[in-house]
């Protein structure tokens, strides 16, 4: 599995962008936020249980990640259609700020070292990226936890302080000096 210090692959994936008619569905790559943190997570399946509640407390929180200068991504093995039809059924979904990528073919979640050794299918794992594509923080959780934004939030907000922050540092507490 790749980890911090390692750079993110390189990927170009179609992903659900939109559900306006005739806009839905773009082609996105690793270069298309330059400059930009990425925050980008996997789920291991569409219309499953715990999956839903995370995709939308990324969403109900991305104004955040934006106000970090981070681009949140969602991805998961599902095809384009699929996330679609996904968005369109499930009310939480339906008007997501962020991409979900269709890693179809396994290749970035084979790349990154996160496809379940059994189900074939993405760990729910998040990576922060940093706008130079290193990436600066891995976690993965078994299929079955959810993970916590929050924590994903605040190691963000620690990564871009460029200091040292201690245990349960928080956003506008002090870092810490080296004597």
């Amino acid at each position: 599995m790749l980890t911090v210090g390692d750079r993110f692959p390189h990927f170009q994936l179609k992903a659900v962008v939109s559900r306006e008619p005739g806009r839905e569905f773009a082609e996105l790559t690793n270069e298309s936020f330059p400059g930009k943190w990425l925050v980008v997570f996997f789920w291991p399946m569409d219309f499953t249980f715990v999956c839903p509640t995370e995709i939308a407390e990324f969403g109900r929180r991305e104004a955040e990640f934006r106000a970090r200068n981070a681009q949140v991504l969602g991805a998961s093995t599902d095809t384009h259609y699929v996330h679609l039809a996904w968005r369109q059924q499930h009310p939480e979904l339906r008007d997501l700020p962020f991409p979900m990528l269709a890693d179809t073919k396994r290749e970035l979640s084979t790349a990154l070292g996160i496809l379940h050794k059994d189900e074939g299918v993405a760990l729910r794992a998040t990576f922060i990226v940093d706008p130079e594509g290193v990436i600066r923080f891995v976690s993965v959780n078994d299929l079955a936890t959810g993970r916590s934004v929050d924590e994903v939030l605040r190691v963000l907000a620690a990564l871009q302080t460029n200091e040292l922050t201690p245990c349960n540092w928080r956003p506008g507490e002090p870092t810490l000096k080296v004597a």
